[in-house]
């Protein structure tokens, strides 16, 4: 069986290219899941009887494309979650930007409350009930009149991170009509791509660096720009 979306795979982990559109698991729309694809790809290449186990360690909003870090065993499940946890998976994100932030690069420290019944993260300065802190760096790779790209590295995730607290500076990703960006992509994507992951792998041992660059025409005009931080 073919794999379009595999970015690396062993007895492990198997990371994954998610297109925008898809959801990571299953809600209540019924949609079909990446997790969905992934069972399939592992039950057919690797000739596996009965049920496959394969769980993501993480997930990506629908909008969004990029990686996503599935655990084939429960040993690589339960050390990856504990290296998520302790913030020993470094997560590189590029994201197109309306306007222009103050500073080339930086840090941003926000205080995110989610609604669940809205599906919305609000973005606060200072503590509120039930928030919970949230930090990114970021640089700014390219910029125009109208919009800016983007490397984005958070140190936490929490949901919705990125979009409320690049939408809470007054430059929502293009395309998030949820945080403030006016008009929607033509693919209903938002313009935030998990571009990169680096960790040490949790049963190996050895580092391990996979890069997947965006495949939709929003990207197009940024491409040579993003290769260059492989």
């Amino acid at each position: 069986m073919k794999n379009p979306y595999s970015a690396y795979e062993d007895n492990h982990l198997l990371i994954v290219h998610k297109p925008a559109g898809w959801l990571v698991q299953g809600d209540h729309t019924g949609d079909s899941t990446i997790t969905d694809w992934g069972k399939s790809y592992i039950k057919e290449n690797y000739n596996k009887p009965g049920d496959v186990f394969l769980h993501p360690v993480h997930r990506i909003d629908r909008p969004v494309s990029g990686l996503v870090i599935f655990a084939r065993t429960s040993k690589a499940l339960e050390r990856m979650t504990a290296m998520f946890r302790d913030d020993e998976v470094e997560k590189t994100y590029v994201a197109i930007i309306k306007g222009k932030l103050r500073h080339l690069e930086g840090k941003m420290t926000h205080w995110l409350a989610k609604d669940a019944k809205k599906n919305i993260t609000t973005a606060y300065h200072k503590e509120e009930p039930g928030s919970k802190k949230a930090h990114l760096t970021y640089e700014v790779l390219h910029r125009d009149e109208i919009h800016s790209l983007l490397k984005v590295m958070p140190k936490t995730g929490r949901p919705h991170q990125i979009r409320a607290q690049l939408a809470d500076e007054g430059c929502p990703i293009q395309g998030d009509l949820k945080y403030g960006y006016q008009e929607p992509n033509k693919d209903r994507s938002i313009s935030l791509h998990a571009y990169r992951l680096s960790f040490i792998h949790p049963v190996k041992k050895e580092p391990i660096k996979v890069t997947s660059a965006p495949h939709s025409q929003v990207w197009e005009e940024y491409l040579g720009v993003i290769d260059e931080l492989a």
